[in-house]
């Protein structure tokens, strides 16, 4: 007695089967190799830093990325913004407290005091970008402001004119995106790697 599983396919349903097994196929070649080869190349060839990564290389050793934040800890550098996955690129997020979480409210008002102490300012002054963790929790930049809280410390610390630690801060500010997108910037690691050049030509 037949059954299901060893009817024979008719001619119609085998022509439908191959043709089928042929789109399937073709989709996978174009979409999951030609696709994918044709943009990882045009990648390399028209933006190869941002395709490896924007890596950022001193004396032939990489010390980061210019798009992952750092925690950098040393008063004789400039601070990161807070990250509530210690700058990790496998958890990326945000700490996902809510603002009238009580752990939260202790954080920042850590911050806000430790911020302020440093720095040598009055805690009104202390920017809500220094204190609260972003969304990714790996953010590289910081705002020109908040970089210049820290012009006095730094310049403190290195025994450097705080008019140098400034002028070099106003070096390092990326401009809005195409005069409309976004806000001016600075990137963490690279100002301190300018900061640390900075250092060695001083002495």
């Amino acid at each position: 007695m037949n059954t299901l599983e060893n009817l024979p396919l008719s001619t119609e349903a085998q022509s439908i089967f191959r043709s089928s097994l042929g789109l399937v196929l073709v989709g996978f070649l174009i979409a999951g190799v030609l696709y994918c080869s044709v943009s990882v190349s045009l990648a390399q060839l028209l933006f190869p830093k941002q395709a490896n990564g924007s890596v950022i290389e001193l004396n032939g050793k990489i010390v980061g990325s210019s798009l992952v934040g750092q925690n950098f800890v040393s008063e004789q550098y400039f601070h990161s913004r807070p990250s509530a996955v210690n700058y990790n690129v496998d958890g990326m997020a945000g700490s996902n407290l809510a603002v009238s979480n009580p752990e939260l409210q202790k954080q920042i008002k850590e911050r806000t005091l430790q911020f302020a102490q440093n720095n040598q300012i009055l805690e009104q002054q202390v920017p809500p970008e220094m204190i609260t963790a972003s969304g990714s929790g790996i953010d590289p930049d910081i705002s020109p402001e908040s970089a210049l809280l820290q012009v006095k410390r730094v310049a403190q610390q290195r025994a450097l004119p705080e008019q140098k630690v400034r002028d070099l801060v106003q070096q390092q500010i990326q401009p809005v995106q195409l005069g409309l997108y976004g806000q001016a910037r600075v990137n963490v690691l690279q100002l301190n790697i300018a900061l640390d050049q900075l250092s060695s030509t001083s002495r």
